[in-house]
């Protein structure tokens, strides 16, 4: 056994229970974090103080190595980390939130918990590993409570790198898209597949958040936008199964601490615990802190254009191909 709750152990080759102090605080306050407990607090709460920090932060410092020999962050650092509003990212060149073309969210339909299956005229499938994906939603704003309410948009790549709405072989599906609404305890949970890995980007998975599933339709009510770092070690065992072939050789030149969104902090906050294995699937939860007292500074691609090409212009969030994840960029 060499992990632990999607957490690296730092003794391999001994139980659970004998993998030190610094282990079991971290253990602790990803579980209360995870309820939107902030981390100090959480330490408080354990009476643990200043000198518990000190062991939960040396705890948390641990990075995995991905076949590649590229350094990431460890999921331990972004669940145990002090609760703070997610990063600000672009929502990259293709949103379908119609700031830059499509509008998947003016379409009945989109609000669902399952989206491997594109909805409406089309039920084409995207095939790849399962992925269950639950974003914890924080009102810091409100006081650290869970944000019951909120509307949570979600998009990312199929296996092959494509995004839905904008590749040319799959610009009439809908699919990897969809809409759920918080419930009591601040919870949104997807249904999907994981994503691939195409050139030039670290592998990742879109999201936007709403006041409400009122307001979905204008891309100007979006109070948040970030991105999921997905974890190193689940996306090396993804990538070596069938299907997934051409991320091998994409992943092999990208690390987090390079990534031109996440490569700021290693996405320290944006990165996922997780549970799972390419056969059976994998399970990634984050919390998600959001401030509705701050003023978003990314998001919406809304003025950006397009290449000579007549196809969006790629920006900031990488440039997704027009085929397999190893061909030209679109």
């Amino acid at each position: 056994m060499t992990s632990y709750e999607g957490r690296p152990l730092p003794r391999p080759h001994e139980d659970v229970d004998d993998q030190g102090l610094a282990f079991d605080i971290a253990t602790m306050t990803t579980r209360m974090t995870s309820r939107g407990i902030g981390r100090r607090r959480a330490l408080g709460l354990l009476g643990l103080g200043a000198t518990g920090l000190t062991l939960a932060a040396c705890g948390a410092d641990d990075t995995t190595t991905g076949s590649a020999g590229t350094s990431s962050t460890s999921a331990t650092t972004a669940s145990t980390a002090s609760l703070t509003e997610i990063p600000d990212e672009t929502a990259g060149p293709y949103p379908g939130d119609g700031s830059n073309g499509p509008d998947v969210l003016e379409q009945s339909g989109v609000v669902r918990s399952d989206i491997r299956s594109s909805f409406g005229s089309s039920t084409t499938t995207a095939e790849g590993v399962p992925m269950t994906l639950t974003l914890d939603v924080v009102d810091l704003a409100g006081g650290n409570v869970p944000f019951e309410g909120v509307a949570v948009y979600v998009w990312h790549c199929n296996r092959d790198g494509e995004y839905s709405l904008y590749s040319s072989d799959i610009a009439d599906e809908n699919y990897l898209r969809g809409v759920q609404v918080a419930d009591a305890d601040g919870k949104v949970t997807f249904t999907s597949i994981y994503p691939a890995c195409y050139d030039g980007r670290w592998p990742h998975v879109h999201f936007e958040v709403y006041p409400s599933v009122d307001e979905i339709s204008d891309v100007a009510n979006c109070i948040a936008t970030s991105q999921v770092a997905l974890p190193a070690d689940a996306c090396t065992a993804v990538y070596a199964t069938s299907g997934y072939e051409a991320s091998v050789t994409n992943f092999a030149k990208v690390g987090l601490d390079t990534d031109n969104v996440f490569g700021d902090d290693g996405g320290a906050s944006q990165t996922p615990v997780y549970e799972g294995d390419p056969t059976t699937g994998y399970t990634l939860t984050l919390t998600v802190g959001v401030d509705t007292t701050t003023e978003p500074t990314a998001g919406t691609m809304a003025g950006m254009g397009s290449d000579s090409s007549g196809h969006p212009a790629p920006g900031a969030g990488g440039t997704p191909p027009s085929g397999t994840p190893g061909s030209a960029a679109a």
